[in-house]
């Protein structure tokens, strides 16, 4: 249970990838991690895609950085939609910039575009969104995961398998 006391956000909106959601989840909760589903408070029940639905325990405003000793955000077009709200943003910039483990996958990166939090940063993520990563300051490599101090990255659920290991290590410290 190497990560027993440490308390974990995942972050939910509409068209998350369940894969990218649930695998995180068990896997956190399997390490012994508290874990908190934070939605962006639009509604309370979020559907993945393909359909599959979660409730969030609490909205991104009523929560903070300084509540979790890490961040997790599963990809889908999900982030898209979180993007759109200044409490989930503020979530992972505030987290980010105070050095908590921050973890995205795939179109998750956007998250951290918006967050304004990429720049000189090396990340990963799925190849649609290089661009964006690189127009906010960031190196992209295209790599299974990529750890740079706090952050960790990858690419697709394909890459959930390496991705994991890696966020419990940094997790762990």
């Amino acid at each position: 249970m190497e990560l027993k006391g440490k308390k974990v956000a995942i972050l939910v909106e509409d068209m998350f990838n369940i894969y990218e959601f649930w695998y995180p989840y068990y896997r956190l909760l399997e390490a012994g991690a508290e874990v908190v589903v934070v939605g962006s408070g639009r509604k309370s029940q979020f559907t993945g895609k393909p359909a599959t639905d979660v409730k969030a325990d609490v909205a991104a405003d009523a929560v903070s950085a300084a509540d979790f000793d890490g961040v997790v955000i599963p990809g889908g077009y999900a982030p898209d939609m979180m993007r759109r709200y200044p409490a989930m943003v503020k979530l992972v910039a505030d987290a980010v910039n105070s050095g908590k483990m921050v973890a995205f996958i795939c179109h998750a990166g956007w998250m951290l575009c918006s967050a304004g939090v990429l720049k000189g940063r090396k990340v990963t993520s799925y190849f649609a969104i290089k661009d964006d990563v690189v127009n906010a300051g960031a190196q992209w490599v295209d790599e299974a995961v990529v750890i740079d101090k706090n952050l960790v990255s990858s690419r697709t659920p394909d890459d959930l398998p390496v991705f994991m290991p890696a966020v419990i290590k940094v997790l762990a410290g």
